[in-house]
């Protein structure tokens, strides 16, 4: 007989108690679905002539989704070219042991984290407006980034910052033992350790860099992907459910492959530290040094 440290066995009237909980909840789920389905359709939202477009003409595709999807694959892009190396000095800054340097990095951090990112952007584009000659689509653009770098740069820094103190202090020590500068310490020993504990929230905070991208199209019109469902719906006899339900598939998409790719990168750091054996030392010029041969693990744990 085996036992659980996590919880105790269940007795029968714990597991019938189960049972029907698990059918009541089948039963009210398909009961929202029949309703859902039953509502959509009439109001003739299910109707094929709502759908066609989609499966048979290229113009919805190419006239406003792909425009859209564009737009916020470029927004996304250089807000998270921007804010990525922005919220790791951020991150490291409020780590620093001169309060010079740690005191700015806080207010900055703290500051930006907690404005909502909808009022950065208006107020990125008010500012634009007031003080360039931009064309109305590259100012609309430089505002969503705008605020999409200023707010996720601080959130990443935090996520720098995590992931940094959740490494065992002894790294630190080992890493002075071997007479190793402040600089070299974070660059070679906890930089590279960090990344695998970041990467996940990492990798959610590109799918919200994403996914914010809608808001810059709700209120500063910028044409992404979102906004597209619109004239979109207006050009195909109102078909605004299955505008949504293409558009939400493609966010989908997008981020399910955002995530797995991501997780495909985990595994492999994950299995590249442990492949390695070197000891890492101080040269004598004040440089790096590996002392010893790397020990390369083979796939079924054999050293060679």
């Amino acid at each position: 007989m085996t036992t659980s440290v996590l919880f105790d066995a269940q007795g029968p009237r714990a597991k019938q108690r189960n049972i029907l909980y698990t059918v009541a909840f089948v039963v009210v789920l398909a009961a929202v679905a029949w309703w859902v389905y039953t509502s959509l359709d009439e109001k003739h939202q299910l109707d094929w002539v709502k759908w066609e477009p989609f499966f048979t003409s290229p113009q919805p595709w190419q006239t406003y989704i792909w425009p859209g999807l564009q737009n916020t694959l470029k927004a996304a892009f250089f807000a998270l070219l921007i804010a990525l190396p922005l919220g790791a000095l951020f991150g490291i800054g409020r780590l620093s042991d001169h309060r010079w340097v740690r005191m700015p990095s806080g207010v900055v951090v703290e500051f930006f984290r907690a404005i909502p990112v909808l009022i950065l952007m208006i107020t990125a584009n008010a500012a634009y407006a007031e003080f360039t000659d931009l064309a109305t689509e590259d100012r609309l653009l430089y505002a969503v980034v705008t605020g999409l770098v200023l707010y996720n740069a601080s959130v990443l820094a935090e996520i720098v910052r995590a992931g940094i103190l959740s490494l065992p202090y002894g790294q630190t020590d080992a890493a002075k033992a071997i007479g190793m500068r402040k600089g070299q310490t974070m660059g070679y020993v906890l930089l590279p350790q960090s990344v695998t504990a970041m990467l996940p929230a990492i990798v959610s905070q590109i799918v919200v860099i994403v996914k914010d991208t809608a808001l810059g199209g709700a209120v500063l019109t910028f044409p992404e992907l979102l906004a597209s469902v619109r004239p979109m719906s207006a050009n195909y006899g109102a078909n605004t459910i299955a505008c949504f339900t293409i558009i939400a598939l493609i966010y989908i998409a997008l981020n399910f492959a955002l995530t797995s790719f991501a997780s495909w990168l985990e595994r492999r750091l994950r299995r590249g530290k442990k492949s390695t054996g070197a000891v890492v030392g101080a040269g004598p010029d004040g440089g790096i040094k590996t002392i010893g041969t790397p020990n390369l693990v083979t796939e079924d744990g054999r050293a060679t």
